[in-house]
């Protein structure tokens, strides 16, 4: 895992993490709501509920439970999709969810000997202190991923992971 923020500015934040599975399973994670469903949100979150039409200009919306944090919503669009390669979403946070400042991720994807590396990019945020209160939430949230995309990528499919 590498994240960087002391090369970026203060607005953005990146994070690089690779998986021991090929690209087309962890695009599937991202692409698929039935797998979206059952990876997405921090450790210690379950998905409630889950909008995800994806497709340019379609909308998305996860929502999320905690018995330490309870219920928080993000919403956002699909911006951009190029198959295998990257995506480009709109995130905010509802009301009572978090701060509600709108912000663009970037993910893109690149398979190297059968593992994948994804850079996760995310702008801009409203201040220092905002982007690095995402940097741990986001990190817990890929180790999800990466329980999740191995285990599919070895023919197993996972429960709903918390």
């Amino acid at each position: 895992m590498r994240q960087r923020t002391d090369d970026l500015r203060d607005d953005e934040l990146l994070i690089t993490r690779v998986f021991e599975a090929p690209v087309a399973v962890v695009w599937r994670l991202w692409s698929e709501p039935e797998h979206w469903f059952r990876w997405s949100g921090p450790q210690g979150f379950t998905v409630t509920d889950l909008d995800h039409d994806f497709r340019v200009g379609g909308q998305w919306r996860t929502g999320m439970k905690s018995a330490a944090y309870g219920r928080s919503v993000s919403h956002g669009q699909f911006l951009e999709i190029v198959p295998h390669e990257r995506i480009v979403m709109s995130f905010a946070w509802e009301e009572g969810s978090g701060e509600t400042t709108q912000t663009t991720i970037t993910i893109t994807f690149e398979e190297e000997d059968g593992r994948t590396v994804q850079h996760f990019h995310q702008t801009p945020f409203s201040s220092r202190d905002y982007r690095d209160s995402h940097v741990m939430g986001w990190n817990s949230q890929f180790n999800k991923e990466a329980e999740y995309a191995e285990a599919l990528a070895r023919g197993v499919q996972l429960a709903q992971l918390s």
